[in-house]
């Protein structure tokens, strides 16, 4: 039997200057409601200051996760702005309260717990999809607290063509966008390639791609490659903006796949696996644990 975090559970929070009071790690337990109400008080002050112009590689706030998302992959928030989460091996989904530092709920695929490469995380409606590294999809609706809940697989039959890690919904095509961390296609190779699966058609139809040549950036930044571990899109300008932990970047492709830019992350990120952008302008990121614990990272966008 899984082990289900308890609802309101909440996160340590990792000292940081930059919007509001630095603060010491403390235990979950030995935070109250009322540090839970002031933490997001302080990141809204964090977000007004100066009309919200925080420096871009200033975190807003850092939150340690349990043990149990220590291989945290991807991140996804539905529509009214919940953040959903997921690790790696297990497909238990975790909703975490990313203003306040709290672990919402877990809930789990079937009655035992479904094992595979899980490497994103998307949300379509009322609809969620998780991604492996072999193309295949697992759709299934949101749970409650310690629900088992039903799903079916769809197979893109694309694993021979790439390694994904990553996938983002474009709701302008009514797409799943699958993001290759390794092209496995010859041609496509020194390329960055996104396939694209449109949930309106069906069969072979559903299947596109795009490809970019990241040939430019990977030079400027003396990189070897680009190798993408999650993708989200842009509310504001459309674009789809990709991090790879390998390269430790975050990277800029528009919808017809052209590399706009790239840039290094900020400090502090050991294995940046998950990305997603709010409505309001935050960036979240999430960092597998390494040397030090799993968190999630929240900048401000733009």
């Amino acid at each position: 039997m899984n082990r289900v975090l308890r609802p309101g559970v909440a996160l340590a929070l990792v000292a940081i200057t930059v919007g509001c009071r630095a603060e010491t790690r403390q235990t979950a337990r030995s935070i109250d409601s009322s540090e839970i109400a002031r933490r997001e008080t302080r990141l809204d002050q964090s977000l007004a200051a100066n009309g919200g112009a925080v420096p871009s590689d200033s975190a807003l706030a850092r939150w340690i996760l349990p043990t149990s998302l220590n291989e945290i992959s991807g991140l996804a928030l539905t529509t009214d702005g919940r953040l959903f989460t997921h690790g790696d091996e297990r497909a238990v989904i975790s909703q975490v309260d990313y203003r306040k530092g709290e672990v919402i709920k877990q809930f789990q695929l079937g009655k035992r717990v479904v094992k595979g490469d899980f490497e994103g995380i998307t949300i379509v409606g009322d609809i969620m999809f998780m991604l492996t590294s072999t193309g295949k999809l697992y759709e299934f609706r949101e749970g409650g607290n310690g629900d088992r809940v039903d799903y079916s697989i769809h197979d893109t039959e694309l694993g021979h063509e790439c390694e994904f890690e990553g996938i983002a919904y474009d709701k302008s095509i009514n797409s799943l966008l699958l993001s290759c961390k390794n092209v496995g296609t010859k041609r496509m190779q020194d390329s960055l390639v996104i396939y694209r699966w449109n949930l309106s058609e069906t069969g072979r139809n559903r299947i596109s791609h795009i490809s970019g040549n990241p040939a430019a950036i990977v030079q400027e930044n003396d990189w070897k490659g680009l190798h993408p571990s999650d993708i989200t899109v842009d509310p504001i300008s459309g674009n789809y903006v990709l991090v790879s932990s390998q390269e430790s970047a975050l990277i800029w492709v528009k919808p017809d796949g052209t590399v706009l830019s790239a840039r290094p992350l900020p400090g502090g990120h050991d294995q940046a696996e998950g990305l997603a952008i709010t409505q309001d302008s935050i960036l979240i990121v999430s960092d597998e644990a390494g040397k030090r614990p799993a968190v999630i990272t929240l900048y401000r966008w733009h």
